[in-house]
């Protein structure tokens, strides 16, 4: 018979989470995820996803429509509450960032590989990667980041990205806890690092900060681009 072309291309996902997670998106050639895959002709990868980019792209958009599904569900969950006292409200929107996320934890087809791809993307120069669906206006982190810039001074926005520094504990402490061993329970982990994103984003600019700013500023020194993520 010949070869299943969707059974073909979820064997090269499945193996490329799992070598992208173990040894780094760019530390695996595509000749080893091709054989990893069990693939004899040596052009199946390139075929079906044309280059790592390709590939990669796979495999997040294996993973994410649930992601997104699942955040927008706990935004509008969010918006229909009205206001909330700001310590509420912002739990509850560490818990639309963190949730849906973490719930790979217990999905036995690739989710923890895939929570420790995404800590790699995090620490690259820019959100793009993470951003793949950047151009659908819907894009969960994006309205997810708009609801909890009211909550937040103007400077951690706009200059100490307080946003994303809550995104990248998320992604680092997922991916953590995705490299251990599997435990039966993750509820405990998950409402501990919605508290520490809870945190994160109820931290008040010091008056030492707000002055290094301001000296940084006199100084005319300029943010660099990569910086501007938050």
């Amino acid at each position: 018979m010949p070869p299943n072309p969707g059974v073909t291309s979820a064997r090269l996902v499945a193996a490329a989470e799992r070598l992208f997670a173990e040894r780094g998106i760019e530390g695996v050639s595509l000749r080893e995820i091709n054989a990893a895959a069990g693939q004899r002709n040596t052009t199946a990868l390139q075929y079906h996803f044309g280059d790592r980019s390709g590939l990669l792209r796979a495999v997040l958009a294996k993973h994410q429509p649930e992601i997104e599904a699942r955040r927008h569900q706990l935004l509008d969950e969010y918006e229909s509450r009205g206001e909330l006292p700001p310590a509420e409200a912002r739990r509850a929107l560490a818990a639309a960032l963190v949730r849906p996320m973490a719930a790979k934890l217990a999905d036995a087809d690739g989710g923890r590989a895939f929570l420790r791809i995404m800590e790699q993307l995090v620490h690259r120069a820019d959100l793009s990667a993470l951003r793949a669906r950047q151009a659908d206006p819907g894009f969960s982190i994006d309205r997810w980041r708009e609801l909890v810039a009211p909550l937040l001074p103007g400077v951690a926005v706009r200059r100490l990205h307080q946003r994303f520094m809550a995104i990248r504990v998320t992604y680092v402490e997922l991916a953590r806890r995705a490299g251990e061993p599997e435990r039966g329970d993750d509820r405990l982990f998950t409402s501990h690092l919605i508290d520490v994103v809870s945190a994160v984003l109820a931290t008040e600019v010091s008056a030492e900060t707000a002055r290094l700013l301001g000296e940084r500023d006199g100084a005319g020194v300029n943010e660099s681009p990569s910086r501007r993520r938050g």
